[in-house]
């Protein structure tokens, strides 16, 4: 037994370093083999927590914060959480303005965190003064000397995923990775990891997953912004009805979208097949799989990583409610659903 105290400093430390597990029943009919990048196992129980522990850290190396100063994010949830967590650790105050399309569950962890929080109309457009966007704005304008860490439109979101989300697959994957499934918002964590990859084997193919009611698709074949294709959706942190500049849309080789009710069904199977309690983005990605293996995309030689964004129990009082689901019209095909994973 060892005689030294094997403690970590503090939460901030266990950061990163996710679990890759091979998904079984959940993807047994499907060719190829399919392994799941367990996002929840950060301490903030989401990849969010890379992209928050990396901008705030360079901030403090670039001399931008000091002890007591203010956060500012915008955020449907866990990046919010994820914020909060370390602004509590490194003695920063955190506001939040928060989509309305965010859980309950959601919105009360980030209040448990000591977080202030503003809930923004969700369906509003980006640049309407009731968004969460321009909230976050106002609101970094009336407290001086705090940052705004905007996500969206930040390097060091896209960075965070280079420097870690990639490099873990790549080494868990003995570099036999042939295709990277993700879902995409921010698109920080699928071009980072892309970004990665592409680095080491530019033949890997990048997949992203969009929401319909999202303007990413469109926006990656075409190069243009279609207002038509903006409507509202219930998948959170999936999606967006704006062109974020952390997304490299180039090392992106193709969108697939998929639906709500679909997409929630799958994370309730997931939860059920493979014991791995996901969140609403990781059905939608593994929701995207069966989509893809249905075109034909895979082979025996297939050898694919989908990365679960977070953890189901912020979904408590949406997906994994029979009542949230009725009320959204999704159960008439639960039944149909959850046959496709037996």
């Amino acid at each position: 037994m060892s005689n030294k105290i094997q403690a970590h400093e503090n939460i901030i430390d266990l950061i990163g370093n996710t679990p890759l597990v091979k998904l079984n029943k959940s993807t047994a009919s499907f060719k190829g083999e399919f392994y799941a990048k367990v996002e929840a196992f950060n301490p903030g129980h989401s990849a969010k927590d890379r992209i928050a522990l990396n901008i705030i850290e360079t901030a403090e190396e670039k001399g931008i914060l000091k002890e007591g100063d203010t956060i500012v994010e915008t955020t449907s949830g866990n990046t919010g959480f994820s914020v909060a967590m370390v602004s509590a650790i490194k003695g920063y105050k955190c506001i939040l303005a928060v989509s309305s399309k965010s859980s309950p569950d959601k919105i009360d962890m980030l209040r448990s965190m000591g977080a202030e929080v503003h809930v923004c109309p969700a369906h509003v457009a980006a640049d309407d003064p009731r968004s969460y966007y321009e909230v976050a704005k106002r609101i970094h304008q009336e407290n001086p000397g705090s940052i705004y860490i905007n996500q969206y439109f930040n390097e060091l979101n896209t960075e965070a995923h280079f420097k870690s989300t990639g490099p873990e697959i790549w080494e868990q994957m003995a570099g036999e990775i042939t295709h990277l499934v993700a879902c995409s918002g921010t698109g920080g964590t699928i071009s980072g990891t892309a970004q990665y990859l592409k680095s080491q084997n530019p033949n890997i193919q990048i997949i992203g997953v969009d929401a319909y009611g999202s303007i990413l698709k469109k926006y990656h074949e075409t190069g243009e912004i279609d207002p038509n294709e903006i409507y509202p959706y219930r998948i959170e942190g999936l999606g967006k009805n704006l062109i974020p500049t952390a997304t490299d849309f180039k090392v992106i080789d193709r969108f697939v979208k998929v639906k709500d009710g679909e997409s929630a069904h799958m994370a309730r199977a997931i939860s059920k097949s493979e014991g791995i309690f996901v969140g609403y983005t990781s059905g939608a990605a593994l929701q995207a799989v069966k989509q893809l293996n249905d075109e034909g995309v895979f082979d025996e030689n297939s050898k694919v990583v989908v990365i679960f964004p977070d953890h189901g129990s912020r979904y408590m009082s949406k997906i994994y409610s029979d009542e949230w689901m009725s009320a959204q019209g999704f159960m008439e095909i639960a039944k149909k659903k959850e046959k496709v994973l037996r």
